[in-house]
């Protein structure tokens, strides 16, 4: 293998065998060997031997991308010195949240930072040495709109410096490989990205069957064995391996008590969405490409965000065979789709029609990312992809306001005012789609209809009029916006051969 000069980053482990040795001599003809870094390569007098040295955290990143990028078989064998330079842990601890909820050391962001540069040179030596002990993660339980609790992990501070730094450093490398309908918990992509692709694909594509599938518990069912062996693909440094051990074997305290599992990952973490996307590339979107492209029939549009995914199908009969080949696919890794979350729809261009002429109802709908997705048209007669706020989650979000205004019901009217603000300012943020001005005001009247019955009761005697607190909401709530730009001005979906998937 070859690496343009300048851009090698650190040794790469060869994947060919020396020839055989010859009779005589006993030496092998040839020998290969991993390269190490070339001589007047940027990375060298940037990447820091010793925690002390001077070290530039972009060039370094760079280079590990350009090789990545360059070679997608090289496996990289040294990387611990990126994860524990200091620069790069400084700009970890940065960027976490400062009110973030402290996790079992009860070690704050504030306090954490009161003597930073010596906390941070500790860790460092200890994370290059091999002292670095991961803590166990304190769960809490966070309502869904179903009922249940989603078990989240809340790490130890050190836990998230290193985790982050960690992040960034193989981010870098398997950003490289995973695929472009991979959508969740990666940079440069969010989640209306994948909403815009996938209405764009609907829409362009011939698409008449959508599977709407859902993966059942997957961040508590990964399996430690395959991670390890998938990141392994890309990582040949073991003390990257360790650390990632550690922290899956670090277990959750929950009540007082340490659990520990060999499978799962806790939610909360920051390196918790690296590895599903890891664990998920290699169980998932590598596979469904290659079933695209030898058993798939007519079109086939995939979009994946972290665990929930949504196919659309030109035939019937490939969703059908694929719903079954993916389940046989996720069982042979320890993982199992949702059977309730999991369905077949008609849905598509042709959908209403056709099922109006076989005396049906009109296409179902299926939710993805907090928007109901339904069959409609244009004014023009045209189909499109309506997108509206999923009830459950609009429900679940005005309970939640009500609640929190009852606590601060005695509160000055401007600090409600300003909490208001923000609440509806960040739901218009997110479902500012188009079409979905409707549900967006909607939202903003119910949540001045909280705020109006809780000042009321703030009295027995005073009764607020309607009249003022029209100009209340006229001055605090920010009035219903489509913030967002229709998906195919976002999102252009170009569809040369059966191989392109979005």
């Amino acid at each position: 293998m070859s690496h343009d000069p300048g851009k090698s980053d650190c040794c790469v482990v060869p994947t060919r065998l020396p020839n055989k040795a010859a009779p005589a001599t006993g030496a092998a003809a040839e020998v290969v060997e991993g390269r190490r870094q070339a001589k007047g390569n940027s990375l060298q007098a940037n990447t820091s031997r010793t925690p002390s040295r001077s070290y530039d955290v972009h060039s370094a990143l760079e280079g590990i991308r350009q090789v990545a990028k360059g070679d997608r078989q090289s496996r990289f064998a040294t990387l611990m010195h990126h994860v524990y330079a200091l620069e790069r842990l400084e700009a970890a601890y940065f960027a976490l949240k400062r009110d973030a909820a402290a996790g079992v050391d009860g070690q704050t962001w504030q306090h954490y930072g009161q003597d930073l540069q010596a906390n941070l040179q500790d860790l460092s030596g200890r994370l290059a040495r091999g002292g670095y002990r991961a803590k166990p993660v304190r769960r809490v339980h966070i309502p869904k709109t179903d009922g249940t609790t989603r078990p989240l992990g809340v790490p130890a501070l050190e836990d998230k410096i290193v985790q982050r730094a960690a992040v960034e450093v193989l981010g870098a490398i398997f950003e490289q490989d995973f695929l472009g309908f991979s959508y969740g918990f990666r940079p440069g992509k969010s989640a209306h990205n994948a909403l815009d692709a996938l209405a764009v694909g609907l829409t362009v594509r011939k698409v008449n069957w959508v599977l709407d599938a859902d993966i059942s518990r997957f961040f508590d069912t990964i399996e430690h064995g395959w991670l390890i062996k998938f990141i392994e693909h890309r990582v040949a440094d073991q003390r990257i391996v360790r650390l990632i051990q550690k922290w899956l074997n670090a277990g959750v305290l929950e009540d007082g008590r340490r659990v520990q599992s060999e499978v799962g990952t806790v939610q909360g973490g920051s390196i918790s969405p690296l590895l599903a996307n890891i664990y998920l590339h290699y169980v998932f979107d590598l596979w469904v490409r290659q079933w695209r492209g030898r058993h798939a029939r007519g079109e086939v549009i995939v979009v994946r965000y972290a665990d929930d995914w949504v196919a659309g199908f030109q035939f019937r009969d490939d969703a059908e065979r694929l719903q079954r080949a993916v389940a046989e696919r996720l069982a042979g890794f320890g993982l199992a789709l949702h059977p309730d979350k999991t369905r077949l729809i008609e849905f598509g261009r042709f959908a209403r029609d056709n099922r109006q002429r076989r005396g049906q109802a009109k296409p179902q709908t299926f939710d993805f990312l907090g928007f109901t997705h339904c069959c409609a048209t244009t004014r023009s007669g045209k189909f499109m992809v309506l997108r509206l706020t999923h009830a459950k989650r609009l429900r679940t979000k005005l309970q939640a306001v009500k609640l929190e205004l009852r606590r601060r019901m005695h509160r000055p009217i401007a600090e409600q005012g300003k909490y208001l603000q923000a609440v509806v300012a960040g739901h218009g943020r997110y479902y500012g789609v188009p079409n979905n001005g409707a549900r967006l005001s909607v939202f903003r009247f119910q949540v001045g209809r909280l705020w109006h019955r809780t000042l009321c009761r703030r009295s027995q005697t005073h009764h607020l009029p309607w009249r003022r607190m029209l100009r209340l909401i006229a001055h605090w709530l920010p009035p219903a916006r489509i913030c967002h730009p229709y998906p195919n001005q976002r999102l252009i979906v170009i569809t040369q051969g059966r191989s392109r998937m979005r």
